[in-house]
């Protein structure tokens, strides 16, 4: 793999996942544990967060997406490059929305249950990420 490609998709990949480390266990917990943040100013909160780093996080798996492609990477960074891709795009695609459905329906006043599965989907998706970050980085870094 070419120098420029590999350093390029290593430090995008460690911003990734200091990104996700802050935003997803640091401040999505401790955001309810704040005095006067009710649930419904939280899941607000929550939302334009993680709305932000969502995008934030597809525009940084793109760049990493190009820069393994074009550097003409080793299959293992290839790999890893692919699962991440397919995390962060199963939390868009399957549990993001259920997550805003209830969402709206707890704002709504409607639903005020157990948290639900579609978040526990959501944390289980994001520790594969967070692996699969640091399994990527140091494969970047070795190449």
């Amino acid at each position: 793999m070419n120098t420029t490609s590999a350093a390029t998709a290593s430090a995008v990949t460690f911003v990734w996942l200091g990104m996700v480390l802050a935003i997803s266990f640091l401040e999505a917990p401790l955001k309810f544990r704040a005095p006067g943040v009710t649930i419904p100013i939280g899941l607000g909160i929550g939302r334009l967060v993680f709305r932000a780093l969502n995008l934030v996080e597809a525009a940084l798996a793109a760049v990493v997406i190009v820069a393994t492609a074009v550097g003409d990477a080793p299959n293992r960074v290839l790999a890893l490059t692919a699962a991440v891709a397919v995390l962060l795009l199963a939390q868009l695609v399957f549990v993001r929305p259920r997550l805003n459905r209830r969402s709206d329906r707890v704002l709504a006043g409607e639903d005020d249950g157990p948290r639900s599965r579609g978040h526990l989907a959501y944390v289980v998706l994001e520790v594969a990420k967070v692996a699969v970050l640091i399994a990527l980085g140091i494969s970047l870094l070795t190449v």
